[in-house]
């Protein structure tokens, strides 16, 4: 695809599934975390889950399941399972390429991710490739009131850049976060999260097989 458009004012990424292949690590540890509990999970409730934040997601589980827990106890089989094995997460084709390329064109860039600033570093930390992106907005900020689909961490992103977020053009994989993106008013591109088709995602995303595929 070409970038022959006019260069964005900032570039916002989604972090876990989008830069870096996390998505597997945090599916397998939902899986075994039901499974404690005596439930099983299934694909569809697994792909429901991408993009959204940890406790949004926990109560989806329970109710989708029925479980007789708290969320509190099930993010406490949960997490540790997940973050045990992140920091080994390879990053996504193309991820590097396009960070690059945006800084060697001086183009403002920022992490909008739902993940808890504890659970980020971690996944962050072992990447310096993605030191040059130095605005990150993660999930238990302050300032978020609403996790995705809701804008609120795309809108805190564009306004850390101090570009307005109709100038940003936003990455996700998940269809909460592309609808956040779109929800806050920017160009989004869309890399889709296996099994998932176009016909998931908002009508005004642009679909990418990866993140290299544009040329900028």
């Amino acid at each position: 695809m070409d970038w022959m458009t006019p260069q964005p004012g900032g570039c916002l990424f989604d972090l876990d599934g989008l830069l870096l292949d996390t998505e597997p690590i945090h599916a397998q540890a939902w899986r075994e975390a039901i499974r404690h509990f005596g439930g099983e999970a299934s694909e569809e409730l697994l792909l429901s889950l991408r993009g959204r934040n940890k406790y949004d997601n926990a109560r989806a589980v329970i109710t989708s399941l029925k479980l007789p827990i708290s969320s509190d106890e099930l993010l406490a089989q949960q997490q540790p399972r997940a973050r045990a094995k992140v920091g080994s997460a390879a990053p996504m084709p193309g991820a590097i390429e396009l960070v690059e390329r945006c800084r060697v064109l001086a183009i403002p860039m920022a992490i909008a991710t739902s993940s808890s600033q504890q659970a980020a570093t971690l996944k962050l930390d072992p990447h310096s490739w993605l030191e040059p992106v130095t605005v990150r907005v993660y999930g238990d900020d302050p300032s978020i009131s609403a996790g995705k689909p809701a804008p609120d961490l795309f809108l805190e992103a564009a306004r850390r850049l101090g570009v307005p977020p109709q100038q940003c053009w936003a990455f996700e994989d998940a269809v909460a976060g592309a609808e956040a993106a779109v929800a806050a008013g920017c160009r989004v591109f869309v890399v889709p999260a296996p099994g998932l088709g176009a016909h998931h995602y908002p009508d005004a995303v642009t679909l990418l097989e990866r993140l290299d595929d544009l040329e900028l």
